[in-house]
């Protein structure tokens, strides 16, 4: 009973910028850590970005200095800011929450995916 939304993504040219947003509803107690996948084509999902509730965050390599994750706990939402796109970034990207609910479960949830285009 817990759902991700994500909006945001498109189609951009390299150097560009995009926004993706993701807003956690449903029995929530806590989110631990809420982050951002994404999935090129042929290749395995990967990590991009995640913070945790203690205000941790993470980012991985290629993304470093360019991509800017943020949550808003109150609202149970996580925004990650891309700039200077590259061609590379393409992917479909999932948002990702670690969360305990009323119930005193813990489960990872996802968001139903974002494509991100970025032209040469």
């Amino acid at each position: 009973q817990v759902q991700l939304v994500e909006s945001g993504g498109g189609l951009v040219q390299a150097g560009g910028s995009l926004r993706l947003s993701c807003a956690a509803s449903g029995s929530i107690l806590r989110i631990n850590a809420m982050g951002w996948y994404r999935q090129a084509p042929g290749k395995q999902r990967e990590l991009v970005a995640t913070s945790t509730s203690g205000g941790t965050t993470f980012y991985t390599d290629s993304v470093k200095g360019r991509f800017t994750i943020s949550r808003d706990i109150a609202k149970n939402t996580v925004a990650l800011q891309m700039n200077s796109l590259k061609p590379e970034d393409t992917a479909v990207y999932y948002c990702n929450a670690d969360i305990t609910t009323w119930a005193r479960s813990r489960f990872e949830h996802w968001g139903q995916g974002a494509q991100v285009t970025v032209s040469s």
